[in-house]
């Protein structure tokens, strides 16, 4: 197994972090007698009642079923994540990364629940893998949104289970202490979606409905080059560590992507859907700010910070997403064709690879566009 070189910062923050984990475990243990006490409480009586629904989570962009209505009162919502440490290719051009993941994607999986559900969630550190890690979910309250409470080796595993009780989007992401930046940059994060029981509202408190939903996470990536210029190979993550480090440090991403790598959602692997369809978009960025933009579309119901309590802005061009937020779009589409879904930075979408297709099905409307006179000479 590798060792990793840290600075001594990195040592000063993991033993900063480490401190207030150990905090966290003591007062979520209170009078129990062991660490097994702390991560699989016996459920109290209101919750052992409640019944339970096992769901198997589906690679990214898709998202697995779900009523976006509730039926009945709240449940406890089962999943189980396995953490994969590979290497994974970004782009054609031989740059490679030794990416940190939930369950192998990048990002995670979607996960969605309804408020007042609980989440419980079995998190699987691999054997074949080298590195602690664990998982804190923004939408948690408490023990460093569980972080506290998951630190898994390779070969372990534990159950985490929290109430939902704030709708909206949030990121979920891997933070171990003294390495929080670099698990999340190596695309370890994904986004959990809370709706509210009664579904999505309107500005004026009407249902907003979606035909079908997808997920896009974006993700920066600090690819290091070698002296020639070259990008720069590793045999393990922790190999990798201080050079990947050194180019973080510069904020100046070598790629900024759509899941997991670029054109990840375009050609045969572009979203779909129908002139008449509404669609909803989640869209997360666990590090960096971003704009997203849809080129011939709008947003026409937007949580840009992803909390339903707050009324959706409507009618958008772009909208901001600040960097550790999830958020959300809902559009009908209305003409057909191959819509770009960007990063509104340009520079991030057409060069570093911020990018998207949505390819739509139906008949044209020259009501809402007709080509009048096409290109020609001029008489």
């Amino acid at each position: 197994m590798t060792s990793l070189s840290v600075s001594r910062r990195t040592i000063l923050a993991g033993a900063a972090i480490a401190g207030a984990l150990t905090q966290v475990r003591t007062a979520a243990a209170g009078a129990t007698a062991g660490a097994q006490a702390v991560l699989t409480p016996a459920a109290a009586p209101d919750v052992a009642s409640l019944p339970r629904v096992k769901v198997k989570l589906v690679d990214p962009p898709f998202v697995h079923d779900h009523e976006p209505v509730a039926t009945g009162g709240p449940k406890v919502v089962e999943f189980e994540m396995t953490i994969i440490e590979k290497k994974i290719a970004l782009d054609d051009s031989g740059a490679e990364y030794w990416a940190s993941t939930f369950n192998g994607t990048v990002p995670g999986p979607l996960m969605v629940v309804h408020e007042g559900d609980y989440v419980e969630l079995t998190l699987i550190n691999d054997a074949a893998n080298e590195l602690m890690h664990n998982i804190d979910f923004h939408s948690a309250t408490g023990a460093l949104g569980g972080g506290a409470l998951t630190q898994v080796n390779p070969g372990e595993r534990c159950v985490l289970r929290f109430k939902a009780t704030k709708p909206g989007v949030f990121v979920y992401h891997c933070a171990p202490p003294g390495m929080v930046a670099w698990h999340v940059v190596s695309g370890m994060n994904g986004a959990i979606m809370v709706l509210p029981r009664d579904g999505l509202k309107d500005r004026a408190g009407k249902p907003v409905t979606y035909d079908k939903v997808y997920y896009i996470g974006e993700q920066d990536f600090y690819v290091p080059r070698d002296e020639a210029g070259n990008w720069k190979t590793y045999g393990s993550p922790g190999e990798s560590y201080e050079d990947v480090v050194a180019v973080m440090k510069t904020l100046t991403p070598t790629h900024v992507v759509f899941n997991g790598a670029v054109g990840a959602l375009t050609g045969d692997n572009a979203m779909t859907a129908k002139v008449g369809e509404t669609v909803a978009f989640v869209h997360s960025q666990a590090n960096r700010d971003t704009r997203p933009h849809l080129i011939g579309g709008h947003g026409n119901h937007v949580w840009a910070t992803g909390k339903f309590n707050n009324p959706p802005e409507e009618g958008l061009e772009t909208w901001f997403i600040p960097g550790g937020t999830a958020g959300l779009m809902v559009y009908t589409f209305e003409q057909p064709g191959i819509y770009a879904y960007v990063n509104h930075n340009l520079i991030e979408a057409f060069e570093l690879g911020a990018a998207a297709h949505v390819v739509v099905e139906g008949e044209w409307n020259d009501d809402l566009m007709m080509q009048v006179v096409a290109p020609g000479a001029l008489s």
